[in-house]
């Protein structure tokens, strides 16, 4: 399995970013995935997840914001980030897991190396 993101970037506050994570080694729409995001020294934290029945759920802070999605003919994972605010700076990494309760319990087993956001 590898996951690998694109699409961070600086940008500033109230623009908009889509962030793209692209699956390889499963079979994409079999696995549960998820956004998660860290800054250095601090607490991992969920961000969005999808699972494979096409559940979402999201972390509060960015209800409303933020839409995650995945296009299973690229196997892509996408996540539509809008008014974007300082504190959305962070190391945004995908994850995906074949037990979708790993996934909604914070724990998936494949992650990617992450994609640099920061908001100013």
């Amino acid at each position: 399995v590898q996951l690998v993101e694109s699409g961070g970037e600086s940008v500033e506050t109230g623009g908009s970013l889509r962030l793209s994570c692209t699956a390889s080694g499963y079979t994409f729409t079999t696995y549960s995935m998820a956004w998660f995001r860290q800054i250095p020294g601090g607490k991992r934290e969920g961000v969005a997840a999808l699972d494979s029945d096409g559940v979402t759920n999201y972390a509060d802070s960015v209800l409303g914001r933020f839409i995650i999605s995945r296009d299973s003919a690229k196997n892509t994972l996408y996540l539509q980030m809008n008014s974007l605010k300082p504190e959305d700076t962070a190391m945004y990494y995908c994850a995906a897991d074949g037990n979708k309760r790993a996934v909604w319990d914070g724990y998936p087993y494949h992650w990617g190396q992450g994609t640099q956001v920061t908001v100013s």
